[in-house]
């Protein structure tokens, strides 16, 4: 079921030699600088490293660019399945994804322009996202209401003539303060009591220098701002913008945002698989390379079985993310929408308790930056919130589970 074609398993190979030869010597001091660049919270002179444009040149050089689109011209025609075998492999490090051009938000973006947007829409913000020379952002979660319930949504995208006027405001909208952000997907409430609730939502495309636009600050993620990708909160406020940046029409949002969310967690769940497997060396050399009371660390207390769990726990949730994978290429997301939802409870949590291990292994250590595992558990616990929290999730299980034996969830 899961084997790769000939061309896929080049893909990997191709990947796996590009993070380990070229990504990996550089990536220690390459975050330093990044460090040394982007001081607090003032998010107006962040700055990426000069670094990072070499980096990117030789990724695209060698044919890794815009892996994760299934499109063969404008990506590499790979399917979900076959991309998650890559996109694993870009977990192990934090840049990697960024210098592939499949880092989020700008994969899931690209993508819903790619499915949904006009031409016109493709070749303004498209084709420069796709070329790497601007990023994008994805604005959705509402800091005044429980988001877990996109419905709540307040922010509002009102059509007046031939413009849609918007107001709100938005928070923890990844990638806000990286100086290359130049267009906005903006997700809001477009009333009609002519349509069911969940055809009462758009996407509209807002321009980050649009009139009326403010980003208002940048939120640290335990204690640390992500500089200079950044997660911010911004204010829209009577910004007026052409009905044409519309994306697929007005009140298609939510059929939009699952075909976004779908493809786009199968890459954040192997992505955090990769980071557990890197956790998992890390651990091991660290464990073994130390000794205490006598013996190598590993070796004290239920540390071996420690590592057993964890080889258990990411085979698991790596063989899960591929059948759900499996069954969107095969079958189409809402097949496998158990799979999605369950795998964005597994993958995060995994990993989460993965590089909990690695840091208590490492000790001191394993708390500083100076290995990759205090950014690990930052993604983990994140993502465990970012697609939707956990307990959604689990409650779209149940729901498709009830209802295989005749039953339907009562609301309240």
């Amino acid at each position: 079921m899961f084997e790769l074609s000939a061309r896929a398993q080049d893909f990997v190979s191709r990947t796996q030699a590009f993070i380990s030869d070229v990504i990996e010597p550089v990536e220690t001091q390459f975050w330093q600088d990044v460090h040394a660049l982007n001081q607090g919270g003032d998010w107006t002179h962040w700055q990426w490293p000069a670094q990072l444009e070499s980096l990117k040149d030789q990724a695209k050089q060698a044919g890794l660019w815009n892996i994760f689109l299934p499109d063969a011209k404008l990506g590499q025609g790979l399917s979900v399945q076959e991309y998650a075998h890559v996109a694993e492999l870009s977990g192990r490090s934090l840049i990697a994804p960024v210098v592939f051009n499949c880092n989020a938000p700008d994969s899931g973006n690209m993508e819903l322009l790619w499915r949904y947007g006009t031409e016109q829409q493709k070749q303004q913000w498209l084709m420069p996202l796709l070329e790497g020379k601007i990023r994008s952002v994805f604005c959705m979660t509402e800091p005044d209401v429980a988001s877990s319930d996109a419905t709540n949504m307040q922010a509002t995208a009102i059509i007046e003539g031939d413009e849609i006027v918007l107001n709100g405001r938005k928070w923890w909208s990844s990638g806000l303060g990286d100086p290359n952000a130049k267009i906005i997907i903006f997700m809001a409430h477009t009333p009609d009591p002519t349509k069911d609730r969940h055809h009462q939502h758009s996407m509209v495309l807002v321009p980050i220098d649009t009139q009326g636009v403010k980003i208002e600050r940048m939120l640290p993620v335990f204690g640390d701002y992500d500089a200079p990708h950044g997660h911010g909160e911004v204010s829209f406020n009577q910004v007026r913008v052409p009905i044409s940046n519309f994306i697929g029409g007005a009140g298609q949002g939510f059929e939009i945002a699952q075909g976004r969310l779908g493809p786009g967690r199968i890459h954040h769940c192997m992505r955090c698989i990769g980071a557990a497997e890197k956790s998992l060396e890390l651990m091991i050399d660290r464990g073994m390379s130390r000794k205490a009371f006598g013996k190598e660390i590993l070796k004290l207390g239920g540390n071996l079985e420690r590592v057993a769990e964890a080889r258990v726990a990411i085979d698991q949730a790596r063989l899960l993310t591929l059948y759900a994978a499996y069954k969107m290429d095969t079958l189409g997301n809402l097949a496998a929408l158990t799979e999605i939802s369950a795998i964005k409870v597994v993958a995060p949590s995994v990993l989460e308790k993965v590089v909990d291990m690695a840091m208590q292994i490492h000790g001191g250590a394993g708390l500083s930056q100076d290995t990759p595992l205090t950014g690990f558990f930052a993604q983990a616990r994140a993502l465990r919130l970012a697609d939707g929290p956990d307990e959604v999730h689990k409650g779209m299980i149940a729901k498709l589970e009830l209802a295989k034996r005749g039953y339907t969830q009562n609301r309240h």
